[in-house]
Formats: structure tokens, C-alpha cells, sequence
């Protein structure tokens, strides 16, 4: 690399770094910046004004471009009293190509298909970008809560182990008991550092996805629990017709029918039309010499077996994939829902239920410990119980939220593509 271009990468991370510095990453400035610098999405979108151009040219009025012609001829012929003379002749032509059978109609159905086909696959590379970004995100989030909680351990760990050391130094509590509380505390900031470590490479895949440097990501900040409306089973099943996926390949079907219907019409030969103005004869006799053609090719030897083979056997393809992924996606549907249930009613039973407990028993055993009715080794089997229930819980969460990401981009969506229906 040049030094000019690491001037230019210097200029672009300190201009990220100034635009970012002070403002935390949401999950919407996530999927705005994905969105905006994702190659294969600008690819989609490509692919989406390429498959324009194709259905604007299958529009045209006559598919094959006229044919002009032109001629000029000296003859030579016998005049009476000259011995003979020299004619110059010339002629000039047009002829046109004519599709019969319907063969336009066909083609701008097929180039129509694809169009639709491929606005349809910008909007699900879209979704399932948006879906990536936020997995990743999600995973960031669900990082630093967990090392926020495993702060609160260290700190709650440290003050047992404080304490276990003045008990143990007054010969209340055994040497063994005053190590074991050591090793909790050496435990969790060895813990602590491992997710450290794990946050970094989490930090370093987000900053892939939205192309940012991960050095200069800011913190992100966001909710494990995303304000969404829980929709019944019936409801996403209702809606899986509208699905981006479905409607690609529902279109590349109706494509694929339009492309066998133009392949058997080609069988048909076209007609050419054509129109030749001449002037002949000698100059005491000029002639003007008006033609109008029509030419049929004779289907002998060749009438398009093999494109209507073909054509047939994509069509064949395209409805087995159609209803494969309509099976297939009604059924990741159901399982999909049937764990965000169930997940769900899990985050549900710890938070309510099982936290609220440890916790009292974490207060309970704080009181005991003082009191002398407990020893030191209860009271770290009740903090170590409490840390587990605040990992079960947030580890929970953090499934839940990415089976309704699962979910969500597995029952599509019913609204149009953002780039509009051709």
C-alpha cells in the first residue's frame, strides 16, 4: 500500500471515529450503515436494473432490427448504332423480421417474471442482512450485560472473600474454607477476562457486517427485549404467501412457463418482410422497378426441440422448488414458533419465580453468615446459585431474542418490496 492510500484509510477511520465519538451504536444506526455498504445488496440492486433493462428491451414493438440493403451495378449492353454502352444500375432494400404465434407476448411475460423475481431477492437479501446485523448485535449486547453481571459477581465474591479471610484469621472459619473463597474470586475475574476476550471477537464480527472498524465501534446500546407484538401461529402461517422467498420462486415459475410457452411459439418460423426499389435499363429506357417480398424459413431440419427441452426442464425445476420451500418453510415456521414459546415461558418462570428466590436467599444467607447459623461454604453455594440464575436468565433472553429474529425472517413479510412491484 502506498502512502497515499494509508493517508486515505487514516482519513477515513479518524472521519468514522469523529462522526461516531461521544454517540453509542443503536440497532438502527446498525442496519443503516449494513445497509448502505453491503456488497451483496448493492449487488441485488444491480441485479434488479439489469433485469429492468431486460424487460424494457422485451417490450420493443419487433424483437430483430430491420435489415437495410443496397446495390449498384454497371451492365453492359448492345445499343444499335454505338456498338454498345456502359448502364450503371442500382437497387436499395428493407426487410423486417416478423415473430408469429405470439413470441413477444411470451418474451415480455418471461422478462417480467424475472424482474419481479429479482426485486423480490434485493428484498430478502435485505431482510436477511438486517437479521444478520442483528444477531450480531444482539450477541454484543447480551456480551456486555453478561460481564456486567459478572462485575457484580467479582465484587460480591471479593467481600466474601474478605470476609472469609478476617473469619478465618480470627480462627472462626477453617484454612479451607478461606481458600475456597480465593479460588471463587481468582474464578470470576479469570471469567471476567474470558468474556473480555469474547466481546472483542463479537465487536470485531459487527464491525464486518456494517463495515466499520471494530477500534472505533462505539459501545452498543440496546434492549435484549425488543418491543414486538408476539403474533399467534395462524397469523404467520396467514402470512407466508407474501413471504420474499415464496414470491421469488413463484415468479421465477411463472418465468420459467412464459420461457417454454416463447420456446414452443419459436418453432414457428418468422416471416420477413421486404421492399426493393431498382432502377434498370438503359438510359433511353430507365425502368423503375418496385419489389415486395415475403420469405418463410422451412422448419426441416431444425425446429427448436432441444429450447423447448430445456425450457420444459426448467419449468420442471422451478415448481419442485416452489413447493419445496413452501413445505419447508411452514414447517421451520411451526418449530420456530413452538421455541420462541417456549423460551419464552422460560424467561418468564426465572424472572418470576426462580430469581426472586435466590435472591432472598442470597439476603438470607448474608444475615446467617454474620450470625454464625451458616458457614462460609453455604454462603458461596448461595451466591454461586444467584450468579447461575442471572446467567440462566440473560442467556435465556438472549435465545428468545434471536429465535424471534429466526422466526421473524422465516415467516417473511406481507408488504411489497421497498423498490416497488415491476
Amino acid at each position: 500500500m502506498n502512502r497515499w492510500a494509508w493517508i486515505a484509510c487514516a482519513l477515513w477511520v479518524a472521519a468514522a471515529q469523529a462522526q461516531q465519538s461521544g454517540r453509542p451504536l443503536t440497532l438502527d444506526d446498525a442496519w443503516k450503515l449494513a445497509e448502505e455498504r453491503s456488497a451483496s445488496l448493492a449487488a441485488s440492486l444491480a441485479a434488479v436494473s439489469a433485469a429492468q433493462a431486460s424487460a424494457d428491451e422485451a417490450g420493443v414493438l419487433l424483437w430483430s432490427n430491420p435489415e437495410v440493403s443496397a446495390e449498384r451495378s454497371r451492365r453492359a449492353t448492345a445499343v444499335p448504332d454505338t456498338g454498345g454502352a456502359t448502364v450503371r444500375e442500382w437497387s436499395a432494400g428493407l426487410a423486417q423480421a416478423i415473430e408469429i404465434g405470439g413470441q413477444r407476448t411470451h418474451r415480455l411475460a418471461s422478462a417480467r417474471g424475472a424482474l419481479e423475481a429479482a426485486t423480490w431477492q434485493a428484498e430478502q437479501a435485505r431482510r436477511e442482512l438486517r437479521a444478520e446485523v442483528e444477531r450480531r448485535f444482539v450477541r454484543v449486547v447480551a456480551l456486555q450485560a453478561r460481564i456486567s453481571i459478572e462485575r457484580d459477581s467479582l465484587a460480591l465474591v471479593e467481600n466474601t472473600a474478605d470476609f472469609a479471610g478476617r473469619r478465618v484469621a480470627a480462627g472462626e472459619d477453617s484454612r479451607l474454607d478461606g481458600n475456597l473463597a480465593i479460588i471463587e474470586a481468582a474464578r470470576a475475574r479469570n471469567q471476567l477476562a474470558s468474556l473480555g476476550d469474547q466481546l472483542l471477537q463479537a465487536r470485531v464480527e459487527l464491525g464486518e457486517v456494517v463495515q466499520w472498524p471494530h477500534a472505533a465501534l462505539p459501545e452498543a446500546v440496546g434492549d435484549l427485549e425488543a418491543i414486538r407484538l408476539d403474533p399467534s401461529l395462524a397469523s404467520l402461517l396467514a402470512g407466508l404467501p407474501g413471504h420474499p422467498l415464496l414470491q421469488i420462486l413463484r415468479a421465477r415459475e411463472d418465468a420459467a412457463r412464459s420461457r417454454l410457452a416463447l420456446e414452443r411459439a419459436a418453432r414457428l418460423p418468422d416471416v420477413t418482410l421486404g421492399l426493393t426499389v431498382a432502377r434498370e435499363g438503359a438510359a433511353e429506357a430507365r425502368e423503375k422497378v418496385t419489389t415486395l417480398s415475403l420469405s418463410v424459413p422451412l422448419p426441416l431440419f431444425r425446429n427448436n426441440s432441444a429450447g423447448v427441452a430445456q425450457a420444459g426442464a426448467e419449468l420442471v425445476r422451478a415448481e419442485a422448488e416452489f413447493r419445496a420451500a413452501k413445505r419447508d418453510t411452514e414447517a421451520a415456521v411451526k418449530a420456530l414458533w413452538a421455541r420462541a414459546r417456549d423460551l419464552a415461558s422460560r424467561v418468564s418462570t426465572l424472572r418470576t419465580t426462580v430469581l426472586p428466590a435466590l435472591a432472598e436467599n442470597q439476603r438470607l444467607s448474608q444475615r446467617a453468615l454474620r450470625e454464625g447459623e451458616i458457614d462460609l461454604v453455604q454462603q458461596i453455594v448461595v451466591n454461586r446459585q444467584l450468579l447461575d440464575g442471572r446467567r440462566d436468565l440473560l442467556d435465556a433472553m438472549t435465545d428468545l431474542r434471536l429465535a424471534r429474529i429466526a422466526l421473524e425472517l422465516a415467516a417473511g413479510s406481507t408488504t411489497t418490496p421497498a423498490s416497488g412491484q415491476p
